[in-house]
């Protein structure tokens, strides 16, 4: 009894994680409703994952960055000048924009009014708290770096080449105390690498920490500038703070960039990140919790259900694009509920020790790039779940044109895709030797490559080109476009629209199936029917049957169950199966008999579900009626018995597939048919035909004989002979065509049940054979033809 328990209960595990690779599909139906269990339980892991990630984010996230960045980015260095931190041209311009903006952007000290803030706290736009110190760090490159011409030693005697790791200045300068002036190591630091537009820096470099005062803060950048923290070894000038707004419950973690080329002047970059790394506060912070918890369960499910699959079908089962994305989802979704795990334990402790001491600097830098990378991969696995949909839009005939095509001209698109690189690479390398100097958009390859794809899109400044090579840049802008945008882009809509089209009409040669969509069609109109919301198609049929007077005809018949909600399908299987005398309408006796059937198959249903013993049943019956449906509830091995019985009965798929075939083979018997009777009305047209020449042929030898006999002159009979002799075998050379043509269709047959070969004569050509023997045997008359 445990035994038998336990494989129950494994049993019952086993068919929670059923899918249509686990489970023994005997029907095309019970696939389906595999692939919609799947469906509806992916729809709503899909509904889970939706609302975690639009729920990390608010259209406060956007206007949080927009009013930092306007702040600090777009604020002119002085009520004088026009330049702001975008526009920095020179060292000059740096310690202007420190001195000015960023100062009066970190420290809101007093109101509009000029009265003082009470607290001793700064609150940037009174509203965002400003946590801890900011932080102004640099990096150098060591003079010596580049090697100096051997002509110009004596004009040169610095030389500072572009940034790297091994050309960094790590020795003291300046007034060589402090962390201002000292070298400190990225390990040190609890730092790490960042880029920038020129190169990528390092997590270390010469810092110095801020105040929480406006004038402590005024005159350690006065003592920077005096000293001369910034030289021509300068590469790098970071400055960094972090900002908390408890109104959205927000950070905002903020990076200004300023990189000093070795060129000379200035490059600005900038990164304003808001993360939201405090949780579970509001209401609806704690439903996202219990979303979190959702979406755990599932992935622990799907984990389950890859493992099962995996077991059954072992290597062949990563042979399906399907199902290695299935698994690519579940890494990312473990990837990203590990990430949040440890950002959520991280920010506890980091806001505790910031608590403790608010002088020093809190480091983000390792909490925002874990936000980054969990934001990333968030955003790639909602992409990929939303992708999926596709394998289960897929079993759906039109939608399945798409992935059907894209296979088939999988190889085209290939090597059109060689043949369109070789091309594009080509003209890129020409814009970028010749633009790169001049122009933005081509000064590097990579900018030359995506510049490119802009002048496809139809985004280009053709001004620019035509001023860097007012020869080169015509001609290359000309030729470009004539041959990548009109001769292979068109080459490649072609590649599609053929396969499309050949894909379409193989689609269209081949039986349909049943589709899931109409699975869900026969699960609503089945609940409607049991609701008594609506009738079934036997019920309409007597209605209308009553309306009639006795008699339905089908065209009626059509029109009004069509009216109702009734398919062409199932109204055809009904009508056919009980229009006994095919006379194309319903009598009363054959409505009666039909209701009769209904009445049986329903007792023996009630049968099979009191004795679940499924007895076999012997009269068949349209399965496109309401108990077909009820039936389709059991087991398969109870419709495979009734299908092996010995009875004549069918399912409704074998029904509808002979159905078909037969509608089929009407149509071409009768096409066939048709074309016998054309044959065999021309063949008669030409035997009466020949028949009346013989006779005229026979009176015409009659006249020449009696002329002869009687010794007259007997010259216009003979001319008469030779024209029709000859008008004769002018017809028998186009009876002789047609035969040919009837040939192809098939062998004619005659009146009289033989067939004809193409050299046989007919009737009319025996009576000149006639003739002639008979010219001879009078001895009077030569005939010459």
């Amino acid at each position: 009894h445990r035994v038998a328990w336990a494989k129950g209960l494994a049993r019952r595990l086993r068919g929670f994680w059923g899918t249509r690779l686990t489970e023994e599909n005997t029907s095309r139906e019970k696939y389906l409703k595999s692939v919609l269990r799947e469906l509806i339980t992916y729809l709503i892991f899909l509904l889970v994952l939706c609302i975690l990630s639009y729920g990390m984010v608010s259209s406060s996230t956007y206007y949080y960055t927009r009013v930092m960045s306007q702040l600090f980015i777009e604020t002119p260095v002085s009520k004088m000048e026009k330049t702001n931190f975008k526009t920095l041209s020179t060292m000059e311009d740096f310690w202007k924009f420190t001195e000015g903006p960023l100062l009066e952007g970190l420290y809101w000290d007093m109101w509009y009014n000029n009265k003082s803030v009470a607290e001793n706290r700064s609150f940037i736009y009174y509203e965002n708290l400003l946590l801890g110190v900011p932080r102004i760090r640099q990096l150098k490159v060591r003079n010596g770096s580049c090697s100096i011409p051997e002509d110009l030693k004596d004009e040169i005697k610095e030389c500072y080449d572009v940034y790297s790791v091994g050309n960094e200045d790590t020795a003291p300068f300046g007034l060589r105390n402090g962390t201002a002036w000292t070298y400190t190591s990225e390990k040190d630091m609890n730092g790490s690498s960042q880029w920038g537009l020129i190169a990528t820096y390092s997590g270390g470099g010469y810092y110095q920490d801020l105040s929480r005062s406006r004038e402590e803060t005024s005159a350690l950048l006065a003592i920077l500038k005096n000293n001369l923290w910034l030289d021509r070894g300068t590469r790098a000038t970071f400055i960094d703070f972090s900002v908390y707004n408890a109104n959205i419950n927000l950070f905002c973690i903020i990076k200004l960039l300023v990189e000093f080329p070795p060129t000379g002047g200035v490059l600005t970059s900038w990164q304003f990140q808001p993360v939201k790394l405090i949780h579970y506060l509001s209401t609806f912070d704690f439903f996202l919790a219990a979303c979190e918890i959702v979406f755990c369960l599932f992935i622990l499910y799907y984990v389950v259900e890859e493992i099962l699959e995996i077991h059954i079908y072992s290597l062949y089962y990563f042979r399906s694009l399907w199902n290695c994305l299935d698994v690519l989802i579940i890494v990312l979704s473990v990837a990203a509920i590990g990430v949040n795990i440890y950002r959520t334990s991280t920010v506890d402790k980091l806001l505790k020790t910031l608590l403790e001491n608010q002088n020093h600097f809190p480091n983000f830098e390792l909490l925002a790039y874990w936000q980054t990378q969990f934001s990333n991969i968030a955003a790639v696995t909602m992409f990929f779940v939303w992708i999926k949909l596709f394998k289960f839009i897929s079993f759906n005939r039109t939608m399945s044109q798409l992935s059907t095509t894209m296979s088939r001209c999988a190889k085209d698109v290939l090597g059109f895709a060689i043949m369109f690189f070789i091309i594009f690479i080509a003209y890129a390398q020409l814009a970028y030797l010749v633009f790169g100097t001049q122009v933005s958009d081509f000064s590097t390859f990579q900018d030359s490559v995506f510049a490119q794809f802009r002048i496809l899109l139809g985004d280009f400044d053709f001004t620019e080109v035509e001023e860097a090579n007012r020869v080169l840049g015509p001609l290359y802008f000309t030729t470009f476009v004539f041959f990548m945008f009109f001769i292979l882009l068109n080459m490649f809509l072609a590649i599609i629209n053929d396969t499309y089209s050949e894909v379409k009409s193989d689609m269209a040669q081949q039986k349909s199936e049943m589709e899931l969509s109409d699975l869900i069609k026969k699960g609503y109109t089945k609940a409607m029917v049991k609701l008594r919301l609506k009738k079934t198609p036997v019920d309409d049929i007597s209605e209308s049957l009553r309306q009639s007077g006795g008699k339905l005809n089908f065209d009626e018949l059509r029109q009004d169950l069509k009216g109702k909600g009734h398919t062409d399908a199932e109204i055809e299987a009904i009508f056919t199966k009980y229009d006994q005398d095919g006379d194309q309408e319903l009598t009363e006796l054959e409505h009666q008999q039909m209701r009769d059937d209904l009445e049986k198959e329903r007792e023996d249903l009630e049968l099979d579900r009191s004795s679940l013993k499924r007895p076999l049943s012997s009269r068949s019956f349209p399965r496109s009626l309401d108990d077909s449906e009820e039936e389709d509830d059991d087991d398969s091995g109870h419709s495979s018995r009734r299908r092996g019985s010995s009875s004549s009965g069918v399912s409704y798929e074998e029904f509808q597939v002979l159905v078909r075939r037969v509608d089929r083979m009407e149509h071409s018997i009768g096409s066939i048919v048709s074309k016998i009777d054309a044959v065999i009305v021309k063949l008669e047209a030409m035997e009466r035909a020949k028949l009346k020449r013989r006779d005229v042929l026979g009176r015409l030898l009659d006249g020449v004989t009696e002329d002869e006999r009687l010794g007259h002159d007997s010259e216009i009979h003979r001319d008469q002979m030779e024209r029709l002799v000859r008008e004769e075998l002018e017809r028998w050379e186009s009876d002789d065509t047609a035969s040919q043509v009837s040939h192809r269709l098939g062998t004619p047959v005659g009146l009289n049940g033989h067939s004809r070969t193409r050299n046989s004569r007919p009737s009319s050509s025996q009576s000149t054979e006639g003739v002639d023997g008979g010219g001879a045997g009078n001895g009077g008359s030569n005939i010459h033809i």
